[in-house]
């Protein structure tokens, strides 16, 4: 059995192959590069081969360093599963580990959980927040089984499903505000490549005033305490917009937005069974409100229906 050190070790080993880059690795890992090159280093002085291949453009690996990255995931996978089973508290006899993007908690991640334990009680759950690279890392390592994310990233031992369409919604924190007012206080939100193309070919008007984001429906505490208006899930913002906090914009184009469910490949049949029958549930719940949502935005909209962002039609 490995020690907690040659985990560190094989953990190194495996961002610096999923990145391309020791630089990037040690960003990833929140050590000093020289760290990163120490770590690979002790494990090409145990193998007796090297590992990656070293130039200017990056780190590639060897073939030895293919063959050895199946059994670091292997080795890394079994460490995890003998953590987490040695870990559960008493009264429990099986685990589970989600995580999920901070939009995707709230009237989702939070729901799913409710349902898990009131389905299994004998599930101990954990749960955890991240962007895709770490929940992704996670996943790959074994100390998540399941995630919830907007953009996956396919990796071997992983299995992406498309179970939800989240709608982004304009809306604002200023009663009656329309799309020729907007003006400055416009914000903008990053929700990725497609979005970004899509806004900026249908709505060039609403140039990014030297603010932009990258942090999600976590926009919405920015939002509600300012003068301002961005793009967020539909599905988030539908208790703002009924306590009267926030307000759709008429005419403003959605965008449609899939969420994703990764799992392991090896996560119990049963148990992966019985999840998933619960987060449909859960995503049903969500669909329903995302869809109210889209109904008031309808009613405002001149038009008897709804030009999404992106549409040849707003280009």
């Amino acid at each position: 059995m490995y020690l907690p050190m040659d985990i560190a070790l094989l953990k190194t080993f495996l961002e610096v192959a999923s990145t391309g880059s020791f630089a990037n690795a040690a960003d990833r890992l929140f050590v000093t590069q020289s760290a990163v090159s120490l770590r690979v280093q002790r494990l090409e002085d145990s193998l007796g081969k090297p590992l990656f291949t070293r130039s200017r453009a990056g780190a590639e690996l060897t073939p030895a360093g293919r063959e050895f990255e199946r059994y670091a995931l292997s080795i890394l996978r079994v460490w995890e599963e003998a953590r987490q089973q040695v870990a559960i508290p008493e009264g429990f006899t099986r685990s589970l580990t989600i995580g999920a993007q901070y939009s995707l908690w709230p009237r989702l991640g939070f729901r799913w959980i409710d349902r898990l334990q009131a389905a299994m009680p004998d599930l101990n759950i954990r749960a955890e927040l991240g962007m895709p690279d770490r929940l992704t890392r996670f996943l790959i390592e074994g100390v998540m089984q399941v995630g919830l994310l907007y953009m996956p990233q396919l990796r071997p031992g992983l299995e992406a499903r498309k179970f939800l369409e989240e709608e982004l919604v304009l809306v604002s924190s200023i009663p009656g505000v329309t799309m020729d007012t907007l003006g400055d206080n416009y914000v903008f939100v990053d929700w990725g490549p497609e979005f970004v193309t899509a806004h900026a070919r249908a709505l060039p008007h609403l140039t990014n005033p030297g603010l932009s984001f990258s942090l999600g429906a976590m926009v919405a505490d920015y939002v509600i305490n300012r003068q301002a208006a961005a793009y967020l899930p539909a599905r988030y913002v539908k208790r703002y917009i009924d306590a009267g906090r926030m307000h759709l914009v008429p005419d403003a184009p959605p965008f449609p937005y899939p969420v994703w469910v990764v799992w392991r490949e090896d996560l119990d049949p049963d148990l992966r069974t019985q999840a998933e029958a619960e987060l449909s549930a859960a995503a049903h719940l969500a669909d329903q409100e995302g869809e109210a949502v889209m109904d008031q935005l309808l009613e405002i909209t001149h038009g008897d229906h709804l030009d999404t962002l992106g549409d040849a039609r707003l280009d």
